[in-house]
């Protein structure tokens, strides 16, 4: 398993990320997008999600592929981004037919980020905008930590943000990751001593890719160490996609969210909480067809996990500090 050469999601080919970004309201909006409809799953496992359009991802449904997928900050409120999303690409006669009108299937999950300090007195909702102008931006190249959904993140005493990595694994296949980290568990272990600051997902680190400060040291639980809920129910999660070449069904999408699942659970101690939204989007754009549709799946799954986890380290690596932040970033501190 090796990076793909962007080490981002958008090493998946034919897969754009478009972000935009209100540093005054600290909140934004993350797309993923193709040049044509993809097949699409989700599994979502934390107890306060907030979403749009997931039941459709259903295997048994009537719709099998999506237009685009997001991901935004704004809690409830950020929903609308995916209305922007939507009519942009009804406007470019993108969408599942119906007659002859067309309706973009685009899904989408939010994070809270409505109490991060910055300005949420807006008379007009700005994620319908914020969704147009992410979507806009789509590339195969760009930013990571204070950009898109993760511009207004937090993660237990720190920072969040926007995160993403990639692997080619055998056979062929290209899979990547593209997360928002807004989490109620921690990234890192220990908040002293030698293993301050090492993150859970280090085992999984690739090329020094968040800092290369290592694995954490043998840490022997401790239970009188637990902390207690830093955020109220509704104010964390962990919301992701999780993409591949591979021709996948929507059942076999569906299971590879299911499995990367197991990224969010390395990297971020605890996950999957009452209190957190976690849920992990799945894309696959078909273009490479399974050899073996047994030990390819098993591969792909096992590849999305080790993705996802490197991509929350990266995200709380990357993030940088902002004017009126109520929270340092990992360098600010931990001095990396």
């Amino acid at each position: 398993m090796r990076p793909g050469p962007r080490n981002l999601v958008t090493d998946v080919a034919g897969l754009r990320v478009g972000n935009a970004e209100d540093h005054g309201v600290k909140t934004g909006v993350t797309v993923l997008v193709a040049d044509r409809p993809f097949v699409a799953g989700v599994s979502v496992m934390g107890g306060a999600p907030g979403t749009r359009e997931t039941d459709l991802l259903a295997p048994d449904r009537l719709v099998q592929e999506v237009d685009a997928l997001v991901l935004s900050g704004g809690s409830a409120l950020g929903l609308d981004a995916a209305s922007g999303v939507a009519d942009a690409l009804r406007a470019a006669g993108r969408g599942f037919a119906v007659g002859d009108q067309r309706v973009p299937i685009v899904p989408a999950a939010i994070l809270f980020d409505l109490g991060n300090g910055g300005r949420k007195d807006w008379d007009v909702n700005p994620y319908g905008r914020l969704g147009r102008a992410a979507l806009a931006a789509a590339a195969c190249d760009f930013a990571l930590g204070t950009a898109g959904a993760g511009t207004g993140a937090t993660a237990r005493g720190m920072k969040g943000g926007l995160g993403s990595a990639s692997a080619v694994i055998e056979g062929g296949y290209t899979v990547g990751a593209l997360v928002a980290v807004n989490a109620l568990g921690s990234p890192v272990a220990g908040e002293g001593g030698s293993g301050a600051g090492h993150f859970w997902a280090g085992p999984w680190e690739i090329d020094g890719e968040f800092g290369g400060v290592g694995a954490p040291p043998a840490v022997a639980w401790q239970p009188e160490a637990e902390f207690a809920p830093d955020k109220r129910a509704g104010e964390a999660t962990t919301i992701a996609i999780v993409a591949t070449d591979a021709h996948l069904t929507q059942a076999q999408a569906t299971r590879l969210a299911v499995a990367a699942q197991d990224g969010i659970a390395r990297a971020l101690v605890p996950s999957h909480t009452l209190l957190d939204g976690d849920l992990v989007f799945a894309a696959a754009t078909g273009e490479r067809p399974l050899g073996d549709p047994l030990a390819d799946t098993f591969r792909l799954g096992h590849a999305a996990a080790c993705c996802l986890a490197r991509a929350i380290a990266r995200a709380v690596w990357a993030a940088v500090p902002a004017p009126g932040d109520p929270l340092p970033t990992w360098r600010q501190r931990y001095g990396g």
